[in-house]
């Protein structure tokens, strides 16, 4: 049997995300234009069929945003069939991750995953590739969530994390990630995976990161999360530069760093590949 075409329906999310929830018409109406639910709908009706890398291909190329990228470094990508860890910054919140997912899908012949939150899991094309984070819901989704994972470390699929676990925020004039979290150190270690490291050279709208500060003044929730998708719209036709690092041996991290510690160690690892950008 045919599958059905992909259709992004906001509506379905929230009552999917907040069954209790009942929102005014005008606001559905306004996330659905800021989530540009008829573009996509469109652009998916032209990639069916498409999986995976070859669906990000279409989504990069003509199909959607036509952006181009250049890979330094790309000599410092492992060729010893071993598995690895490919840490990044993560300046767009989206099409970042979606980007690397090409470079190292063609790489690794689609043997690439990265963790994903509820809402990229609606990615249906993209699904192969993703791992749930979800810590929430029915305790048998987290056991599940939590078997899937700990397959993933014991199989040969490389994988794609952003540590600070959320996209980049002006932070003192300068647009960067907050801390990084220290799971990927602690999984480096335990799978005995090195750990390659990216500087991804790109940022969001001035918009975005003002919206950012004066959310974070009055002590709202993390609204600016649904411009992502418009933000990635407007990177349409952009070129973006990244510097990959020669591979951390996993070894690295040894007892005279906490975790913490060490996942700021290579935090700054990967901000010193932006003044080798040529």
């Amino acid at each position: 049997m045919e599958e059905k075409v992909m259709r992004f329906d906001v509506e379905e999310i929230i009552r999917a995300k907040a069954p209790e929830k009942k929102f005014p018409k005008f606001i559905v109406n306004y996330l659905k234009k800021n989530l540009h639910q008829d573009e996509l709908n469109e652009f998916f009706v032209r990639a069916h069929g498409k999986k995976n890398v070859e669906f990000i291909d279409f989504a990069l190329g003509e199909g959607l945003l036509r952006v181009t990228a250049d890979f330094e470094g790309v000599e410092n990508l492992p060729t010893d069939g071993n598995r690895y860890i490919f840490v990044s910054n993560h300046p767009l919140g989206g099409l970042d991750s979606v980007i690397l997912g090409l470079l190292l899908g063609r790489k690794y012949e689609g043997k690439v995953k990265y963790f994903a939150n509820d809402i990229l899991m609606f990615l249906e094309p993209m699904k192969d590739m993703f791992l749930p984070v979800s810590k929430v819901g029915k305790a048998s989704d987290v056991r599940e969530n939590a078997k899937a994972v700990e397959a993933f470390f014991n199989s040969d699929n490389q994988l794609i994390t952003f540590p600070a676990g959320t996209c980049s925020r002006k932070v003192h004039g300068k647009i960067q990630d907050l801390p990084w979290k220290k799971s990927f150190v602690s999984k480096a270690v335990q799978s005995k995976r090195d750990v390659v490291p990216i500087f991804f050279n790109g940022r969001n709208s001035n918009f975005f990161y003002s919206l950012s500060i004066i959310r974070n003044k009055l002590g709202l929730p993390n609204i600016e999360m649904l411009y992502l998708v418009n933000e990635m719209f407007k990177q349409h036709g952009r070129h973006f530069k990244i510097k990959i690092g020669k591979p951390i041996p996993y070894a690295t991290f040894d007892k005279s760093k906490t975790p913490v510690e060490w996942a700021e160690w290579v935090r700054s690892k990967v901000y010193e590949l932006e003044k080798q950008i040529k």
